[in-house]
């Protein structure tokens, strides 16, 4: 089970980092989507803190261990965090990037996870696969 639990590790690193950026996003969006992004911002950190707690859950209940600081979620997150004065396009287009990445990471985890013969935790992946498809689909549609 290490290998499985330190791929999720990196996908709980992923999800921890992106919900503090989408954070930054939300605190500092400007122009004319102001109230729009503002809004959706916030809905991808509150599902970000739900997928980041469901996943930190599972590790325990597959008796790994989460990481839970700063630290280990930066050194092992391909995310990365957010940069400083971004436009609304460069908002989106890093979140939708970033959503990508996760996803891809989220599918190579529940690869990992059948062959493990955890299809529990390969079902809880792709779950959040199929939500993550959905909001890029969405803020692709914005940015167009």
């Amino acid at each position: 089970m290490n290998k499985l639990t330190d791929a999720l590790n990196v996908q709980l690193s992923n999800w921890t980092v992106l919900y503090i950026k989408l954070h930054h996003y939300h605190w500092y969006v400007k122009g004319p989507h102001f109230p729009v992004l503002h809004a959706k911002f916030e809905e991808l950190y509150e599902m970000a803190a739900l997928k980041l707690d469901e996943l930190a859950e599972r590790i325990l209940a597959i008796e790994g261990k989460p990481f839970s600081t700063m630290k280990e979620f930066l050194e092992h997150a391909t995310i990365k965090e957010a940069d400083k004065a971004k436009s609304e396009n460069d908002m989106l287009t890093a979140t939708i990037a970033d959503l990508k990445e996760l996803i891809q990471g989220l599918k190579d985890s529940a690869a990992s996870a059948e062959e493990a013969g955890d299809t529990a935790t390969s079902d809880i992946l792709i779950g959040q696969v199929e939500e993550l498809q959905k909001q890029v689909w969405m803020l692709k549609s914005t940015l167009a």
